[in-house]
C-alpha cells in the first residue's frame, strides 16, 4: 500500500583530471560562487572519484555523475555517460 520512493541522486557534470586507476575516475566540478564581502563572483573546484566500469572516460573528457552508494573509502559517484570526448 505504501509506496516508497528514492530520493533524487545528484548530478554533476566535469572535467575527468586522471584515469590511471582501474574502473576509476577523478572528476574536477567547477562552481562559481560570490565572496561575501566584495562580491565578486570566484571559481571554486571540488574534486570526485568515480566508478568507471567500461574505462569509457579518458583525461580532459567532459562527464556527467551522479551520487551512488560507496563503492570504496573514497569513491561514492559513478560515470552516468561521456558528454564530450576530447581527440586522441
Amino acid at each position: 500500500m505504501t509506496e516508497k520512493r528514492k530520493a533524487a541522486r545528484r548530478r554533476l557534470v566535469g572535467v575527468v583530471k586522471s584515469d590511471k586507476m582501474m574502473k576509476t575516475v577523478t572528476v574536477i566540478v567547477s562552481r562559481r560562487v560570490q565572496d561575501p564581502l566584495y562580491r565578486k563572483y570566484m571559481s571554486r573546484d571540488s574534486s570526485f572519484k568515480a566508478h568507471d566500469a567500461e574505462g569509457v572516460a579518458h583525461a580532459g573528457d567532459t562527464v556527467e555523475i551522479e551520487e551512488h552508494r560507496p563503492y570504496a573509502s573514497t569513491k561514492r559517484w559513478k560515470v552516468i555517460r561521456v558528454l564530450k570526448s576530447v581527440a586522441r
